[in-house]
């Protein structure tokens, strides 16, 4: 682990330290201090994903695919994704509900409550973002790399990286999609 890396993790330990949500998994909570959702909204790319279910085999199970956040009326971010597999647009979507904490959201929806957490962003390059679920009494964990282009700053990939690490995961549940014999231009829906 280099020393950027590390200092990532010491501070995102120390800022769990500070006070946890009774929901929130210990040692990890936003860096942000505040968020901006007009600045959030719009198109994402989602480069990387880890996962306590992912593993280096489901890569190429993963295609490319967009994430788009929309504002709506009350205050709420929708969110739809869109991918393709061979010649099929996959679509689905869900609404974030803002909790009392920066960039932290609950979404209600089939497979039962989730937690979302803008975890870190600059709005306009990238975005970090932490999922967690109950599925009967194991505990799924999920990460989000987004970026504003399908490029990958090898800082942002070293946050990425270190917060995986921090949540107690390994390189083994860090999955790229399958960017082979694909293009933005050839495969949206």
């Amino acid at each position: 682990m280099g020393p950027c890396c590390a200092l990532w993790v010491v501070l995102a330990l120390l800022k769990g330290l500070k006070g946890q949500a009774a929901s929130t998994q210990p040692g990890v909570s936003s860096v942000l201090q505040s968020f901006q959702e007009d600045q959030f909204q719009g198109e994402w790319f989602v480069v990387g994903l880890a996962g306590s279910t992912h593993s280096k085999t489901d890569r190429f199970l993963l295609n490319p695919f967009i994430a788009t956040f929309e504002q709506n009326g009350n205050s709420r971010l929708e969110v739809s994704y869109a991918m393709t597999r061979g010649h099929r647009c996959i679509t689905w979507s869900y609404v974030l509900i803002p909790a009392a904490q920066p960039g932290t959201f609950s979404v209600d929806s089939s497979e039962g409550e989730r937690e979302v957490l803008v975890y870190d962003t600059d709005y306009r390059v990238f975005a970090l973002m932490l999922f967690r679920r109950q599925s009967g009494r194991q505990s799924v964990l999920r990460v989000n790399l987004l970026c504003r282009m399908w490029m990958i700053p090898t800082q942002v990939l070293d946050k990425f990286v270190c917060l995986v690490r921090a949540l107690g995961l390994s390189d083994d549940n860090i999955v790229f999609p399958d960017l082979a014999d694909w293009s933005p231009a050839l495969h949206t829906c």
